[in-house]
This record gives structure tokens, sequence and C-alpha cells, in this order.
């Protein structure tokens, strides 16, 4: 009796450790990279490891824009491409230089050519250590405007000042009023500003606001599904109550950690090798502090 009590807890813990196991490994396992088509010739691209991509077809080449973490969810969207076209890549377009977003490069043929802002290749550079990254950083850059040309399409490339980093770049398609606009927009949770990268919280909002001058009716973000206009609205309006707020209660004298009570923050721990980094209401608070 004792022996079949042993076995039969034995097979339940053995039952659940192998469905946790399952369960971890499926957790991990990113989704299978797959393009869907926006409007006309633009797609965007989820799933793999890294942030949401996109491209363009063109005439005779197409147009990529962000490339992904790795180089293996590179080459998964590289064939996704080919279902849809036989014309090579011609063109890289990044929107920023997080991770991400950028080293899944090493996935794309050697003879692309890497667009970015003049701050993003900066914080490539510093960033790539490895000789075959360094071979992918950006072959031109800019300020803040730039035009590229595929066939009679043009795409439109703007930098409107520091905000999600300092090199943040927004791919306008004016005709389909579709926009590429990396990390500004994050939906149901705080927008994340890279102190490290110069990023700024007021340059954000001011970003968002030159963003919807554009027109655009369709924007699509690293981080989660297709926003509209009153999305990014909604983030200003937040964005502004929110500095608006921590304004008033640091001319009460409130010290930081006072302000982080009454907006309910919690500082998680550094990951594993990072650094600590200030969440958004820390930021607006060390923006509206700090000596200029």
């Amino acid at each position: 009796m004792k022996n079949a009590i042993k076995f039969f807890f034995l097979t339940v813990f053995i039952l659940t450790f192998s469905l946790s196991s399952s369960i971890t490994a499926q957790q991990q396992e990113p989704v299978p990279v797959k393009a869907s088509q926006v409007k006309g010739n633009i797609y965007e691209v989820e799933g793999g490891r890294g942030a949401n991509a996109g491209f363009f077809i063109g005439e005779k080449e197409v147009l990529v824009i962000d490339a992904k973490m790795t180089e293996e969810s590179a080459k998964q969207m590289i064939a996704e491409i080919k279902k849809l076209t036989s014309n090579p890549i011609k063109y890289v377009i990044l929107t920023h230089s997080d991770g991400d977003h950028v080293n899944g490069l090493v996935g794309f043929p050697a003879d692309v050519i890497i667009a970015a802002h003049h701050q993003t290749a900066k914080d490539m550079d510093a960033a790539f250590k490895d000789a075959k990254l360094r071979s992918y950083l950006p072959d031109f850059t800019f300020s803040k405007k730039l035009k590229l040309h595929s066939g009679d399409k043009t795409v439109k490339l703007f930098h409107f000042g520091p905000a999600h980093t300092s090199g943040d770049v927004v791919v306008y398609f004016p005709e389909e009023k579709v926009a590429f606009i990396g990390d500004l927009l994050f939906l149901g949770r705080d927008p994340l500003i890279h102190r490290h990268k110069n990023g700024n919280s007021f340059g954000l909002v001011k970003t968002l606001k030159s963003i919807l001058k554009l027109g655009a009716d369709t924007f699509i973000h690293g981080h989660g599904s297709i926003a509209s206009p009153s999305d990014l609205e909604g983030v200003i309006k937040s964005l502004e109550e929110k500095q608006t707020k921590i304004k008033a209660l640091i001319k009460e004298g409130k010290s930081l950690e006072e302000i982080k009570k009454i907006f309910n923050v919690e500082d998680r721990p550094p990951r594993p090798g990072r650094s600590r980094r200030p969440g958004l209401v820390e930021t607006i608070y060390l923006e509206l502090t700090e000596k200029k």
C-alpha cells in the first residue's frame, strides 16, 4: 500500500514537472515571424525576437524599417518578404538604436544600405563591439529631414528632437498616411525614456505632437498593435498630466521618494548585467530639477 502511494505521488510530481517545463518552454519560444499588409505595399512584421518591424515593396526594390533583434528573426523576416516579391532589399531604415531594433542587421545581405539618424549611428558605434555587427553600422545619416525615393514613391524621414532616445526617426508614407514610429509610443504602460541615450519626456510630448501634424492615420510602433491618432493623443494627455502634477509637487517641496509614493511607484531591481534605469515619474522629476 505504501509503495502504491509513493508511486502515485511520484507520478503526479513527474507529470506536474513535465507540464511546467513545457509551459515555460512555450513562454520562452517566440511566436513565428509574420508579415501583415497594412495598406497598399506597406507591411508590418510581428513575432520572432525583437520589436515589430515593417517593409515597403517598391517597383524594383524593398525598403525595410528596423531589423529585429537576432540574425535568425531577421532571416525569417526576409523569408516573409520573399514570399511576396523577388525584388532585392535595398534599404534598412532604423527608427533608433535599441538592440531589439538593430541587432538583427547581421541577418541582412552585406550590400544593404542602412539609414539612420546621426545620433543613432553614434550609439550603435559605441554598442557594436563584435566585428560582424560593426560591418552593419549605418551607411548614411541625417539630422532633421530626409527623403528617399523608390520609383515614383516618396518616403519621408523625420527627427523631431530627443524623445525615447536622442536619435528617434519617424518613417512616413504620405500617400498611404502610414507612419512607422519605433518606440515613440507604448500603449497600456508608461512611455519608456532612455536617459542614458539622452531621451526626454518633454521632448516626447513635442515629438508626438509633431507626428500628429503629419496627417497620418495609421501608426506602426515597436511593441503593440497598430495605433490611431487618438492613441497618440491619449499618451500626450497622460504625459502632460503627470508632468504638471510632478511639477506642482516639486513646488510644494516634495522629495522624489514622496512623489513616487503618491504615484504608487515601486522601483524594480535592475536586470542582471544592467545598470538601474529610472522610470517615468523619476525621469520627469530629474528633468524638472536638474540644473540646465
